[in-house]
């Protein structure tokens, strides 16, 4: 059986203060196969110094390399003004796997909650889709959409998010990822923020399986070493009953498959 988390926080990552050590560490009581860290790179907060990053990593991948395996991964949260950036970070590091999500629109926070402001939900959730469309029809250097509907995080239960509100822009998203040769991936923090779901809601995995989407990875989103492969049990069973055989993982940013655990 091949288990891995594919979205995970270290202390490099500005929201994040747990150790790396305690991350592997973790991961290898677990059993996990592989990891892919996946710290924050997001332009107008604050910046990893990746050339010394590159270096830890190294160390670390090679001190538990008869362990687990280690990836270098980076969860990028995109934003228009920052794409030549974005573009040239990619380029010059040797990732294994980036994550593209979308944590501000607008150069407005979500997660502060600036970017609602002076919104209807409804527009607000139009905008966010409209926003991450336009950025994969701009940019195609990453592998996997991150928690995709993320925005659900910061809203009310009694306006919630549904696939069904939005279907002609998230069909459009999801098929441009798979134009893309990209994917999406199953986020399980969405039930630690009591969303009891993950992200992204069933409705848009079971639309993805339809429209032919093939490369999909699980991760945890983990900024605590306890939260890594938290309510994988349960993401499993939502991709078997969709219908999906395979998870994805990657080296070198070409996506393998594996049979889901």
């Amino acid at each position: 059986m091949y288990i891995c988390d594919y979205h995970v926080h270290t202390e490099f990552s500005f929201d994040c203060d747990t150790p790396v050590e305690e991350v592997i560490k973790k991961g290898i009581s677990m059993g996990l196969n592989e990891m892919a860290f996946t710290d924050h790179v997001e332009y107008d907060i604050e910046l990893i110094d990746f050339d010394k990053y590159l270096k830890m990593y190294n160390e670390m991948k090679n001190k538990y390399k008869d362990k687990i395996d280690i990836l270098l991964g980076a969860e990028i949260g995109f934003q228009h003004h920052v794409i030549d950036d974005i573009e040239k970070l990619i380029d010059k590091y040797p990732f294994d796997f980036t994550i593209l999500s979308t944590h501000t629109v607008d150069r407005l926070d979500i997660c502060n909650g600036d970017f609602f402001k002076d919104k209807d939900l409804k527009n607000a959730y139009l905008r966010y889709f409209e926003n991450m469309l336009e950025s994969i029809e701009k940019f195609k250097n990453y592998s996997i959409l991150g928690h995709l509907d993320f925005i659900s995080r910061y809203t009310r239960d009694d306006q919630k998010l549904l696939y069904s509100d939005y279907i002609d822009i998230i069909d459009s998203i999801l098929t441009k990822a798979i134009d893309n040769d990209c994917g999406i991936e199953v986020n399980t923090s969405g039930y630690r923020y009591g969303l009891d779901s993950v992200h992204p809601q069933v409705d848009i995995l079971k639309r993805y399986n339809e429209l032919g989407g093939q490369i999909i990875t699980v991760g945890s989103d983990a900024h605590k070493s306890k939260d890594i492969c938290a309510d994988f049990d349960i993401a499993y069973d939502i991709l078997k009953n969709i219908g999906f055989k395979k998870i994805t993982t990657f080296k070198q940013r070409k996506p393998e498959f594996k049979n889901i655990p």
